[in-house]
């Protein structure tokens, strides 16, 4: 079955099932559940049964096993000799990067009408990879059936457990063909991405690698390598952390296995990144070296430090704002809220009532304390108005 699904709230739909996921992780699992959210038939594969089992339970899809012992069983009460069950259209590889051209190149001989993609978040080397195979085999036609993609989206948490139908709303999905796809296959590829919700958007595959290593996998790195630096912390000092370390730290709770593929494979780009910054953090330990030697303020630490802050204020302000548009600056209004039930959704409401839109929130929490800060951003035309009616209706704001 595909199309729009029967019943209240199902989204009218392009992509045609039935889908096959092999590999039933976050994003295999979550891109099941949007499909399915849209009425599309979605078949699962896994390597491992119990992830598949999660996967299936959550409500991802049906593994393919099941549907083709099915389909035989109904065929032979029926007399037939043949499996009964309508082969999938599309097949979407979810496997980690490093076996992924593996999969894709079984996935083009056992489905041979099927549109092959997969969402791995490294394109250059699968894509060669793929390539490769097909014409070390001889089957350099099925190539026409490949299209590259890449979602972005996810989080820190991993497998079928965190999945979420709306994981890739309004997240760029970026379709990566090569010189063999065929259009029919890039179409699928951007049916597939705008039923899900993301925004499709298409680039060649060395141009992707050297994005998501800048704007992805050395953020990562750099998010863990500042992690590890607590792991031998005094406690008084983790006593002291705010926002500002959850923030930084925040990505290096993710899964290190599928990390450790991912930045493998993509090691020519982030290298180079990551010799970048190497190139600025030995620079200001020249200028701090100095100082720690010299005095606070002396070997030319201020000029270094000021350059490193500078150079960062420029890139943040580069970073797309809301909804993709150009960065916006809002006013902060810092508001502190009770650790008590209902708390939080007393202050939207009450914001609410008071026309206050807010474009972005910050919640921060010190140890120790039965209250933690919101930092509501809103639009600075509003802001005078926003802190009158807060503090009319009794909340305590922090002031600088």
């Amino acid at each position: 079955m595909s199309g729009p699904a029967a019943g209240v709230g199902a989204r009218v739909v392009s992509t045609v099932g039935p889908v096959l996921i092999v590999g039933t992780g976050l994003v295999g699992a979550s891109l099941g559940l949007a499909l399915r959210a849209g009425g599309v038939s979605v078949y699962l594969e896994d390597a491992s049964p119990t992830s598949l089992r999660l996967a299936a339970d959550v409500g991802a899809g049906r593994p393919l096993s099941d549907v083709a012992n099915e389909a035989r069983v109904a065929c032979a009460d029926r007399g037939h000799n043949h499996p009964g069950y309508e082969a999938p259209r599309i097949v979407v590889v979810a496997t980690p990067p490093d076996v992924a051209d593996r999969v894709i190149v079984d996935a083009l001989a056992r489905f041979p009408r099927a549109i092959v993609t997969d969402v791995a978040s490294v394109k250059d080397a699968i894509v060669a990879d793929v390539l490769a195979a097909l014409d070390r085999e001889g089957r350099g036609e099925d190539a026409s059936r490949y299209v590259g993609c890449h979602p972005m989206a996810g989080r820190e948490r991993s497998g079928a457990g965190a999945a979420d139908a709306d994981l890739f709303y309004g997240r760029p999905w970026v379709i990566v063909a090569h010189g063999r796809t065929a259009p029919r296959a890039v179409l699928a590829a951007r049916a597939l991405a705008t039923d899900v919700g993301s925004v499709p958007l298409e680039m060649n595959a060395g141009t992707h690698d050297h994005a998501v290593a800048l704007v992805s996998h050395v953020p990562q790195l750099v998010s863990s390598m500042l992690a590890a630096r607590l792991v031998d912390a005094p406690a008084q000092a983790l006593g002291l952390a705010g926002q500002g370390l959850r923030d930084t730290a925040r990505i290096a709770a993710s899964d290190p296995r599928l990390w450790t593929s991912i930045v493998a494979g993509n090691a020519g780009p982030v290298t180079s990144i990551l010799r970048e910054l190497r190139a600025d953090l030995d620079d200001l330990l020249v200028h701090l070296d100095a100082a720690a030697e010299l005095g606070p303020l002396r070997g030319g630490s201020v000029g270094a430090i000021n350059r490193v802050m500078t150079a960062g204020n420029q890139g943040v302000a580069r970073i797309p704002g809301k909804h993709g548009g150009a960065p916006s600056r809002y006013r902060e209004i810092e508001v502190l809220i009770p650790d008590e039930p209902g708390a939080l959704g007393r202050l939207f409401s009450e914001l609410g009532e008071s026309s206050i839109n807010i474009e972005d929130l910050v919640l921060e929490h010190s140890a120790g304390a039965q209250a933690g800060v919101a930092r509501v951003m809103i639009d600075p035309a509003v802001a005078d108005r926003c802190v009158a009616d807060l503090e009319g209706r009794g909340w305590r704001l922090i002031t600088h």
